[in-house]
């Protein structure tokens, strides 16, 4: 069996895709000599690579997921009016441009679904490192989406909820409150006939008076971001400061 039969084979089991952690993990399985080289990591990302270029056997899905070339990965159009598929499809993303960024990545959904992968198995974290006191810490672990600075002991730099009705805004804006000492933004992603309504809220006590910690996004903004992050290097939602 060669390298890529091996890539195919994980692929496959993975309902058609993973992520280059999956691969990595799961090589030696189908390719037993695969880490006999110091470099076997450079080594089966140039295998996998040199595919996707030559347009065979494999493609590159989002900015961090692969799969087989025949694989169909969601569209924004295909979830946006169900809103269980939109808020773990949104959430997906988040995740993906954390890991992008090269951030400790962490979800309170593991067990959703983005382009068939757990987000679980998306995110760098599988439980929220101990930071700070426990209380405080047992309401971080439901924000959706957190961001991990990856050197040294591990603050959260990014906090972000998916409000997909208006009538969850509270609990996700106070979810986000509980990190108010912490130096981080916290962002409310909606949809784009909502962030009125979201902007509209944080006019209100507690939230007035810290109202430029929180940041409203459309998922049309995220959307956009995640499809060129590049394009958007200079928009806040991507500057993640590292340090106290």
């Amino acid at each position: 069996m060669t390298k890529v039969d091996a890539i195919r084979e994980i692929l496959e089991a993975n309902n058609g895709v993973a992520t280059l952690e999956i691969l990595y993990n799961e090589i030696e399985k189908y390719y037993p000599a695969a880490k006999n080289s110091d470099t076997w990591e450079a080594g089966l990302r140039g295998v996998l690579y040199r595919e996707i270029r030559e347009n065979k056997n494999f493609k590159k899905i989002g900015l961090g997921l692969y799969g087989l070339i025949d694989f169909k990965e969601e569209k924004f159009e295909d979830v946006k009016e169900d809103t269980v598929r939109m808020h773990s499809y949104i959430e997906g993303i988040c995740i993906e441009i954390g890991n992008f960024l090269n951030m400790k990545t962490f979800t309170a959904d593991p067990s959703a679904t983005y382009n068939k992968l757990s987000l679980s198995s998306i995110a760098s974290l599988k439980t929220i490192p101990d930071f700070t006191y426990p209380e405080i810490i047992n309401h971080t672990k439901k924000i959706d989406v957190l961001w991990f600075n990856e050197k040294g002991f591990q603050y959260p730099k990014r906090a972000i909820e998916v409000v997909d009705s208006i009538g969850t805004l509270d609990r996700a804006l106070n979810r986000a409150l509980q990190l108010l000492e912490f130096n981080l933004s916290f962002y409310i992603l909606c949809k784009s006939e909502h962030v009125r309504k979201v902007e509209k809220e944080l006019m209100r006590e507690p939230y007035k008076r810290v109202g430029e910690r929180y940041k409203v996004k459309s998922y049309d903004e995220i959307l956009s971001i995640y499809q060129n992050p590049m394009l958007f290097k200079d928009d806040d939602f991507l500057k993640v400061e590292t340090h106290f």
